[in-house]
Formats: C-alpha cells, sequence, structure tokens
C-alpha cells in the first residue's frame, strides 16, 4: 500500500461548532465521485499507487488527552512500513497523534500549513488539548521543527495583537490570508520550497481556510478565506 486513508471521527476537543466527527463518513461519501486521472497534473493516481481506506482510528470521545495517544499507537505502525497516510478528520487536535507517529519514524518534521488560524494558543478554558493548541503541543513535544515551517492562510479576529505575534516568537514563518492570495501558486511553491528544505514533511489542511461561503459546515468559520479554485492551487 502506497498511501492508507484513515478516518479520525472525533471533534470533542472543538471550542465551537462540533460535528467534525462525521468528516470522515461524509469524505467517504463524497469520494465515489473521483475517478482515476488527475488532468491537472497529468497524473493517474489510482492506478499508478496502491491507496486503501484502512477504516477509523480508535478514540475516545471526549478524552482528548487518550484520543491524541490512540491515534499515534495506531499510526506509528503504518509509517514505519513506509505507508504514507492520509488522515480526514475530526478537529484540529487529531493533528497531535498524527505528528507523534511520523516524528517518532523521521524526527523533528516541517510543516506546512494551510489554515485560518495557527492553532499555537496554549491554555484555553483551562485545557491545553484542543483544537486550537495541537501545534504548540507538538512544539513542545520536540515534534515539529519551526525553522522548516511554513504556516498560511491566517486572518480573523484575535484577543489581541500578542496572538499575531506569538507564531512568529515560536520560531514559524507565517503568511497571513491577505498575503497569501497576492502570491501566484508559482511563488508560494517556492516559499514553501525553500523553508521547508530536503527534511521531513508534514501537511495540514484545515477546512475552515476556505470562505464560509465554500464550507459553511466547519466548527470556527472565519470571513475572507480561500476559494476552493485557490485552495486546490496552492495544495497542488
Amino acid at each position: 500500500v502506497d498511501v492508507a486513508v484513515l478516518g479520525i471521527p472525533f471533534d470533542t476537543a472543538t471550542t465551537n461548532r462540533p460535528g467534525a466527527r462525521f468528516g470522515p463518513e461524509a469524505i467517504r461519501s463524497a469520494s465515489i465521485a473521483l475517478r482515476p486521472y488527475n488532468p491537472a497534473q497529468d497524473a493517474q493516481v489510482f492506478g499508478r499507487l496502491s491507496v486503501a481506506d484502512l477504516g477509523d482510528v480508535p478514540v475516545t470521545p471526549g478524552n482528548a488527552v487518550r484520543t491524541t495517544a490512540q491515534i499515534a499507537e495506531a499510526l506509528e505502525p503504518i509509517v514505519r512500513s513506509g505507508t504514507r497516510t492520509l488522515c480526514l478528520g475530526g478537529d484540529h487536535l487529531v493533528v497531535l497523534g498524527e505528528l507523534r507517529a511520523h516524528a517518532a519514524v523521521h524526527g523533528p518534521l516541517g510543516l506546512v500549513l494551510l489554515d485560518a488560524h495557527a492553532d499555537v494558543w496554549d491554555v484555553y478554558v483551562g485545557e491545553r488539548y484542543y483544537h486550537g493548541s495541537p501545534f504548540r503541543r507538538a512544539l513542545e513535544e520536540g515534534l515539529l521543527d519551526p525553522s522548516r515551517s511554513l504556516l498560511a492562510g491566517m486572518r480573523g479576529s484575535l484577543y489581541g495583537p500578542e496572538d499575531v505575534a506569538m507564531p512568529g516568537e515560536l520560531g514559524f514563518e507565517v503568511i497571513a490570508c491577505e498575503d497569501l492570495v497576492a502570491l501566484s501558486l508559482e511563488e508560494y511553491g517556492d516559499r514553501v520550497r525553500e523553508r521547508a528544505g530536503d527534511g521531513p514533511l508534514f501537511l495540514s489542511f484545515d477546512v475552515d481556510v476556505l470562505d464560509p461561503a465554500y464550507a459553511p459546515g466547519t466548527g470556527t468559520p472565519e470571513a475572507g478565506g480561500l476559494t476552493t479554485r485557490e485552495a486546490f492551487g496552492y495544495l497542488r
């Protein structure tokens, strides 16, 4: 298997609207329309690659700490086999378990993030493990190399100017959404390659990087986001 698709139906680390636990089920349902050839990249995806859906990772609703440990335990053997993982969330805390599994095999990872939020907050309503904190916890655990990481798409209201400065103070490079959309697709790709270098790299895509006009069901909608066309381009 070249690529393992795994669902992570967990959303009790969200602070706003729940429902992301239904994400894997909805993506699988929509995937019946996928065809094997991608003309935009001249790629015969299915057929050239063996892509297998390995089902859902075990989670414990209501227990964020235990769930991140379960995710890491389930994914690490798959990563060690050389198979790439494509995980479907779930609120964004699930990425902490993913990063643990990959870093256990590859060492500290560069992060390419497309997201409306940097998700590097610390404590919220007394909780350290929630959907706004995964990359801070990952940094504390030595899973990420911020000097090889690029976070893009950030926008929306914050609690103060210190929130804007926080990712940079932790060593991450940030491209705000208004600056991202001013870049050509090629310019963004060049920025990613220059920042990431040749080391191991992890891509995380939060659906709220899209404008709510395109993804109204996200838990934390922020106006002024990407179109689906722009998102395809930056991902490619």
